[in-house]
């Protein structure tokens, strides 16, 4: 198919873009296969808009006379009016974007045409595989092992192709074991605990029915994770109401009978179109700007959004406990094991490990944990919040997991090397992207398409160093701690930067960030300074420091002070010359 058959009108002049805080701008509308562009036509401030047809969820038309208006609602929450003149132009475009924004092939999406213009120092689909993760668990125990048993996706099409598992468990088992889980997701490592040794393990949910059928295979491994004398936790993120109706269906869950080590607890967190409502329902709350504070709040408290948010973190933080205060080792499972399984046991690791809180630690736990774990992208962001179209699949889990890792970030605003645009971006990736990364399904759809061949990662862009400024954390401070988040009500805030960004103008808050991040900077100049100072003290009390140099490094420090007198906090006490002598200096002042 070509797409100048999709194009009707490829180009409209007079177009009168609208937005919210910014001035009505005239200009020139073109469409491209992949792009809707529109270009102002003054002279004196040009300004270009470039939109993906993959961002659209969905547009509506009006007309008044002549004149057309299209209103294009986005996947990342924004709205954008154009005013067209004539009708049929107005149609056909809308027809137009209407048609490239469902685009049914995945290979006629951006990604695939998509030509960086940056210099690419790293190969971001190979910067974070297996094997290295694997590596770095080999340097802290011997007790887990490569298996490569799903190498050409026949055991479980949903998990990668090579996962981490208990040594004492050979392939053989690990077949018997795929039999009795759903869609064949057996227990695999998600995480190690360096500091005793515990371990977070997740599935899918045993098919046990209504006859309450075992599998000895599943017992020995999943036993396999504790420590003598000890026991586990299996974590199901269903009601128990739910677990028991899924036994009627096949399904189930682990019987105290066949897991006599295992306590099992059930901690609710919904999924699919429950969450898909809660969201529809948040950001209408959001874009209404006529209600009152009661209805306000009202409507905040319908959509349920922050109830989500407490439910999925309050799972993560008893994951978290096991692990780290009881000692426990834990096995987490919802039904599918591709969702809400995911939101914990990655949520637990940000929790429990500061190299989670990194850069580089984070993307590797969104690999990990979501794209080679399994959780269908493609289906879950089809669409957003403004979608006209009868929902499937789709569930904003990922935004859910991002909104509580926001919420944590909130409050250890230090812990994280990354920030709070790192968090939007990704976000933003996830629905609608020129890189590859979030498409498809599974890394055995990934495969097919050909994505690491055909496409550029988004991890490439990222990494770079031009970009990777933009979403570093001017306030990080590695903290090597476990971090317990607030799961209270009153903790919990409405992530603004993502549901309101497009609602009230974000001048002042840039201003704001801009002039922490100067002090910030200059902060650390001082600092340097001080302790370039400090060094040439210690040298006094040896016998190698040069008066000269110290004095007038001194002097240029003091200058930075409102109290030059302050300085001598700075330094530690060396010798009583040493102070005799930053004291003379001083008083010259």
């Amino acid at each position: 198919m070509e797409f100048a058959e999709l194009i009707k009108t490829p180009r409209a002049d007079n177009v009168v873009l609208h937005r919210p805080f910014y001035l009505a701008v005239e200009g020139t509308l073109c469409l491209t296969g992949h792009h809707l562009i529109f270009s102002s036509r003054r002279h004196d401030n040009a300004e270009e808009l470039w939109l993906l047809h993959s961002n659209i969820d969905s547009i509506e038309k009006r007309f008044v006379g002549s004149l057309g208006t299209i209103v294009i609602k986005c996947k990342d929450l924004r709205i954008i009016q154009l005013d067209i003149p004539g009708m049929e132009e107005c149609l056909n475009i809308a027809s137009s974007i209407e048609a490239l924004s469902t685009l049914d092939s995945v290979t006629l999406m951006y990604p695939f045409f998509y030509r960086p213009m940056f210099e690419i120092i790293e190969d971001g689909w190979s910067s974070f595989l297996p094997d290295q993760e694997f590596e770095l668990l080999s340097s802290v125990t011997d007790e887990w092992r490569l298996s490569c048993i799903n190498k050409d996706f026949s055991v479980c099409p949903s998990y990668p192709p090579v996962v981490i598992v208990p040594k004492s468990i050979d392939d053989e088992a690990l077949w018997k074991v795929a039999m009795f889980r759903h869609g064949s997701r057996f227990p695999v490592l998600s995480y190690y605990h360096k500091k005793n040794g515990m371990v977070m393990m997740r599935s899918s949910q045993p098919l046990t029915g209504t006859n309450g059928r075992r599998c000895k295979e599943d017992e020995k491994l999943i036993n396999a994770t504790l420590r003598p004398g000890k026991r586990g936790y299996i974590i199901d993120t269903r009601s128990l109401n739910v677990a028991q109706q899924a036994r009627a269906k096949g399904g189930g869950f682990e019987q105290e009978a066949h897991y006599p080590q295992w306590r099992r607890i059930h901690k609710c967190i919904e999924r699919f179109n429950i969450l898909q409502e809660s969201l529809i329902k948040l950001v209408e709350a959001c874009n209404d700007q006529s209600h009152n504070m009661d209805r306000w709040l009202s409507k905040l408290e319908a959509s349920n959004w922050l109830t989500h948010i407490k439910e999925i973190l309050t799972a993560a933080c008893l994951a978290a406990q096991c692990i780290d205060r009881e000692g426990a080792s834990v096995l987490v499972h919802g039904t599918e094991g591709t969702d809400s399984t995911l939101q914990v046991t990655s949520l637990a690791q940000i929790i429990l490990d500061p190299r989670c809180r990194t850069i580089r630690g984070f993307e590797s736990l969104v690999v990990r944990e979501w794209l080679q774990a399994g959780h269908p992208f493609q289906q879950r962001c089809a669409q957003s919040a403004y979608s006209n179209s009868k929902q499937k699949w789709e569930a904003p889990v990922f935004l859910l997991f991002l909104d509580c890792v926001w919420q944590i970030l909130r409050q250890f605003p230090c812990s994280f090397e990354f920030n709070e645009r790192f968090l939007i971006m990704l976000f933003e990736h996830a629905y609608a992207s020129q890189f590859g990364t979030f498409l498809g399904n599974n890394e055995n759809e990934r495969s097919k398409l050909k994505l690491p061949q055909k496409t550029m990662s988004l991890w490439s862009w990222v990494n770079s160093s031009e970009e990777l400024i933009k979403f570093q954390n001017p306030l990080f401070e590695a903290n090597s701690l476990v971090i317990w988040p607030s799961v209270a009500p009153q903790s919990l805030q409405l992530w603004e930067g993502v549901f309101l960004r497009w609602n009230r103008p974000s001048k002042f808050l840039d201003e704001a960030q801009e002039e922490m991040i100067n002090i910030i900077k200059y902060n650390k100049q001082l600092q340097a300074k001080v302790n370039a100072l400090r060094r040439q003290i210690a040298e006094m009390g040896t016998g190698t420091w040069e008066p000269g140099v110290v004095s007038t490094q001194l002097l240029h420090l003091a200058k930075d002070f409102p109290d030059p007198q302050s300085l001598l906090h700075h330094f530690p006490r060396t010798s009583m010359i040493c102070e005799d002598e930053c004291i003379r200096l001083l008083r010259k002042l």
